[in-house]
C-alpha cells in the first residue's frame, strides 16, 4: 500500500510542477530579440519608425472606435486588423473646438489612439515608461502637439507613450440614462480612456523594450488633475508605480451647484446629471438614445465658446472616482506611490488672470465669490493699493486653482509615509518683473523648447531643460528624481516643507507662500463641512 501511495504521490506532484511550469512559462516576459519596426501588438502587427537610433510609433489603436452605440460607454477591446499597420503618422485628435489648445490635428470621434517612443535595441531591456497624458481644459488638446514629442525621453533612455483620451461632452457627459445603463454611474469615459491605455502598456511595452512594472503616468493642467484621478482610482491600481503631475490635482471639494466650481475640483454624479440633462435638451433631443443618432460635429457645436467653460469634467461617479479626492487620500482609499508635484509661478495669466483692480473691487470681488470666509481671505492677501489689489487678485486664483491643490497632494502624502518631491517653476528670463505663465515649464521637461527672442535656445535655457528632464528620468526609473551633478532635491515633508525651486540659480527653498496656503487649507476644508 505504501507503494501505491507513493507512486500517486509523485504522480500527483509530477502533474503540480508540471501546472507551476505551464502557469510559469504563460507569464515570462518577451524573449530576448532584436527590437525592429514591426512590432506585433494586441490587435495586429505594426510598423513604425526608426531614425537616429529610436524607434518610434504612432497611431496604434488601443480601443475599438468609440462611436456609434459605443459612444458614451467604456472603451471597447480594439478591434484586429490584417495585414501590417503603418504606425507612422498622428491620428486625428479627439472632438473638439477648432485650434482648441493648439491643435492643427483634425478631429475625428475615431480617435483611441497612442504612441511610443523607445531607445530600446532588444526587446528584453525593461526600460522604465513613462505615460503622457495631456491637457486643455479636458476640452482640447491633443498628442501631436510638437511639445509632446517623446524623442528627447526616449534619448533618456525611457519610454515615452502618450495617449488620447475623450474629450468635452464626448469623454465627460453624465446623464441618469447613462448612470443606469452602465449601473456604476457616468461621466469618466475619458478617464476611462487613460486607464483602458494603461492595460493596453501592461500587456504590450515589453515589446517595445519597455518595463510594464515601472511605469509613470505625467500629465499637466487637466492632464496633471488627471493623473491625481488616476491614483485615486480603483480602476488604476496596480497598472502604474509614480506620478508626475504639473499644474493640476484636482483635491477641492466637489462641486454640487453652479456656484461652487473651485479650481479644478470635479463635479458631484447629481450636479453632473443636471447638467447632462440640461444639455441634452440644448440639442433638441429627448434621451441617450436620440442623442447617440446625432453627429459628432452636430454635439460639438452646441458648445459655446473656445472650450466649452470648461463644462465637461471628469465626474465623481461612485465607481471610477468614488468620492472627493481629498477625503479619499486622507482615509488611504488611494493608489499610494511615489509622486513629482509642482506649480508655475504665474499660472493664471494665460487665463485674463492679469486684471487691474482698485481695493474697492477687489474687495467686491472675495465677497462675492467667498461669502461669509471673505473677511479671512482679504486679511491673507494685501490690497490696499491698486498695484496690491492686482497682484492679490491674480495670487489667488494662482492658489485656489493650482498651488493649494499641490501643497495639499504634498502634504497627504506625506502624513502617509509616502515620498512626494515638489517643485516650483519660476525661470522667466524674458519677462524679469513678471513670472512663469501655464504650461512654460512643460517644454523644459520635454526638451521641447521653441527658442528664445534670437530664434534658438540659449544654453542656459538648454541647461536648464537638461536638469529638469534628468530629474523627471531619474524618478522615473527609482522614485527619486535625485542623482550625480543635479542639486540635491529633499523630499517634501510637514515639518520640513522644502520644495526645488527651478529660476535662475535652482535649488531647494522653503515653500512659497506658505501662510496662503494654511488659509487656503482652511477655506476648503469649510467649504467641505458645509456640503457635507
Amino acid at each position: 500500500m505504501r507503494i501505491k501511495h507513493s507512486s500517486h504521490f509523485i504522480v500527483l506532484l509530477t502533474f503540480i510542477c508540471f501546472a507551476i511550469s505551464c502557469v510559469s512559462s504563460s507569464r515570462k516576459t518577451v524573449p530576448a530579440a532584436p527590437l525592429t519596426k514591426m512590432v506585433e501588438v494586441t490587435g495586429g502587427t505594426i510598423e513604425g519608425v526608426e531614425q537616429d537610433g529610436l524607434f518610434s510609433y504612432k497611431g496604434i489603436p488601443f480601443a475599438a472606435p468609440p462611436v456609434g452605440a459605443l459612444r458614451w460607454k467604456a472603451p471597447a477591446p480594439v478591434k484586429p486588423w490584417t495585414g501590417v499597420k503603418k504606425a507612422d503618422a498622428f491620428c486625428d485628435a479627439c472632438m473638439q473646438p477648432a485650434g482648441s489648445m493648439g491643435n492643427t490635428s483634425p478631429v475625428s470621434e475615431d480617435c483611441l489612439y497612442l504612441n511610443v517612443w523607445t531607445p530600446a535595441k532588444m526587446t528584453d531591456e525593461k526600460i522604465p515608461v513613462i505615460y503622457w497624458v495631456h491637457g486643455g481644459g479636458y476640452s482640447g488638446g491633443s498628442t501631436s502637439t510638437p511639445m509632446y514629442d517623446g524623442t528627447g525621453f526616449a534619448k533618456k533612455g525611457v519610454v515615452l507613450v502618450s495617449v488620447a483620451y475623450r474629450l468635452g461632452p464626448f469623454g465627460f457627459l453624465a446623464h441618469p440614462e447613462l448612470s443606469r445603463e452602465s449601473g456604476n454611474g457616468s461621466g469618466t469615459y475619458g478617464i476611462q480612456d487613460m486607464v483602458y491605455g494603461l492595460k493596453w502598456v501592461k500587456e504590450n511595452i515589453a515589446r517595445f523594450g519597455g518595463d510594464p512594472s515601472n511605469v509613470t503616468i505625467f500629465g499637466h493642467s487637466a492632464g496633471g488633475a488627471a493623473i491625481s484621478l488616476l491614483a485615486a482610482s480603483p480602476a488604476a491600481k496596480g497598472l502604474f508605480h509614480k506620478a508626475i503631475c504639473m499644474s493640476g490635482g484636482s483635491f477641492t471639494p466637489l462641486q454640487t451647484s453652479k456656484q461652487t466650481g473651485i479650481g479644478l475640483g470635479i463635479p458631484s454624479l447629481k450636479f453632473a446629471e443636471q447638467n447632462g440633462e440640461e444639455f441634452l435638451k440644448e440639442m433638441g433631443v429627448a434621451d441617450i438614445n436620440a442623442a447617440r443618432a446625432l453627429s459628432a460635429e452636430d454635439i460639438q457645436k452646441k458648445l459655446s465658446g473656445g472650450m466649452g467653460g470648461m463644462r465637461f469634467r471628469p465626474v465623481a461617479d461612485g465607481y471610477i472616482i468614488p468620492n472627493d479626492l481629498y477625503m479619499l487620500h486622507k482615509s488611504g482609499n488611494f493608489n499610494f506611490t511615489p509622486v513629482l508635484l509642482g506649480h508655475t509661478s504665474d499660472e493664471v495669466g494665460a487665463f485674463g488672470g492679469n486684471q487691474k483692480l482698485t481695493p474697492e473691487d477687489f474687495e467686491k470681488q472675495i465677497k462675492e465669490q467667498y461669502g461669509s470666509y471673505a473677511d479671512t481671505i482679504l486679511n491673507a492677501y494685501p490690497h490696499s493699493t491698486d498695484e496690491q489689489a492686482s497682484k492679490s487678485s491674480k495670487d489667488i486664483r494662482n492658489d485656489s486653482s493650482f498651488s493649494w491643490n499641490t501643497w495639499a497632494w504634498s502634504c497627504l502624502q506625506s502624513r502617509k509615509g509616502k515620498k512626494a518631491f515638489q517643485y516650483y517653476f519660476d525661470y522667466h528670463p524674458d519677462s524679469p518683473d513678471g513670472g512663469s505663465g501655464h504650461g512654460s515649464d512643460v517644454p523644459y521637461a520635454f526638451q521641447t523648447l521653441d527658442g528664445g527672442p534670437a530664434g534658438e535656445s540659449r544654453p542656459e535655457d538648454l541647461k536648464l531643460s537638461d536638469m529638469i528632464s534628468t530629474y523627471w528620468v531619474n524618478f522615473a526609473r527609482t522614485g527619486n528624481p535625485n542623482g550625480p551633478g543635479l542639486p540635491e532635491w529633499q523630499v517634501f515633508t510637514e515639518d520640513d516643507q522644502k520644495v526645488m525651486v527651478f529660476d535662475a540659480t535652482p535649488g531647494a527653498r522653503p515653500l512659497p507662500n506658505l501662510d496662503r496656503m494654511k488659509v487656503m487649507d482652511a477655506y476648503f476644508a469649510w467649504i467641505r463641512g458645509k456640503t457635507e
